[in-house]
């Protein structure tokens, strides 16, 4: 069956934790309409700081999506995958893979700071938003609400 894949990836520094910046951070969407894709592949809208937070949309195979994909049973499992670098905020226990029938969909949000090995440059900012469905779904899926959200975002500080 088809899995239809959006990642929504921002990127921002201490810059924006306050005032204007801050306020269209805070007004980026967690999902967007989907362009025409083949299967395997994953749309990905990109909003960057240095960019004022517009988004560039681009594509990927959905191999290359930081998400665990599986089909069993029919239905498909979802559960991002989160490496032992992304540790802050701290992630002791998370939530189980959630398991899609055909026609559902699942929005998963999750978010990262990070630090320069050497200390020399800001803070850097990583929400995430993962909306997965399993199967075919109209253009406008996505800025609706899913059968399945997971809010994973914790402290950043």
């Amino acid at each position: 069956m088809t899995v239809t894949a959006q990642w929504v990836h921002v990127s921002w520094t201490k810059h924006s934790r306050g005032g204007p910046a801050a306020a269209v951070r805070n007004a980026v969407p967690a999902g967007f309409a989907l362009p025409a894709l083949p299967g395997g592949v994953a749309h990905v809208g990109r909003l960057r700081e240095q960019d004022g937070f517009a988004p560039v949309a681009s594509s990927e195979s959905l191999r290359d999506v930081p998400v665990d994909l599986r089909e069993a049973d029919g239905r498909l499992r979802v559960l991002p995958r989160v490496g032992e670098l992304f540790g802050i905020p701290p992630r002791e226990r998370r939530p189980p893979a959630v398991k899609l029938a055909p026609g559902e969909w699942l929005r998963w949000r999750l978010n990262y700071r990070f630090s320069s090995a050497a200390g020399r440059q800001d803070w850097s900012y990583w929400p995430d938003t993962f909306n997965i469905g399993y199967g075919e779904l109209p253009a406008d899926a996505f800025l609706g609400e899913p059968t399945y959200f997971v809010d994973e975002r914790g402290p950043v500080r």
